[in-house]
């Protein structure tokens, strides 16, 4: 009974990974830029919108080194909010991997390491698919928080001042990648 359980859960979650990518498809790449505000006023730097400075943050990278966002000044980044059991999220990362490969982009993945059922997880997604951009641990959702993260996957691209260009909700192909790319 449970091996039936698992099968119908697993194939619930690939059909929704398929309609969610034939969706996105369907769906012009503009009308998923968003502005992520807080409850806070409008007048707030709290803000995660374009033209808002990205907020620092200090994790420790998948190796255990620690990175601060301010170690990539002067860089065009993405930051991308993502888990292992996200399959929107297993559906951009060769996407991203090849943004990564084929322009000076930084990608900084942060993975929401709380939401995972352990680190084993995200080592094993990470090297089986062959991510070499450096995947960051936020342990207790406090930059996910931060930033104001929901759902997931969430992109923001920063420019080399430090500024927000955009915040992009949802899975994104190579396509949606290189025009935000293009426009930082």
């Amino acid at each position: 009974m449970k091996k039936i359980v698992i099968l119908v859960v697993m194939t619930g979650m690939f059909g929704w990974a398929i309609y969610d990518m034939m969706e996105q498809n369907n769906q012009s790449d503009s009308t998923r830029e968003t502005t992520v505000e807080s409850n806070e006023p409008q007048n707030s730097t709290s803000e995660i919108k374009k033209g808002s400075p990205a907020p620092e943050f200090r994790l420790k990278r998948l190796n255990g080194e620690t990175v601060s966002l301010s170690d990539y000044e002067g860089e065009k980044i993405m930051i991308n909010f993502w888990a292992t059991w996200c399959p929107p999220c297993r559906a951009e990362m060769p996407d991203m991997e090849k943004l990564y490969k084929e322009t000076d982009i930084e990608i900084l993945a942060v993975n929401l390491t709380g939401t995972e059922d352990s680190r084993g997880d995200v080592n094993q997604f990470v090297n089986e698919l062959e991510l070499s951009f450096p995947i960051l641990l936020d342990q207790d959702s406090s930059i996910m928080a931060k930033y104001k993260v929901s759902p997931v996957p969430t992109s923001i691209f920063v420019d080399e001042n430090g500024t927000i260009q955009s915040v992009m909700l949802g899975a994104m192909n190579y396509d949606m990648m290189i025009k935000r790319y293009e426009e930082l």
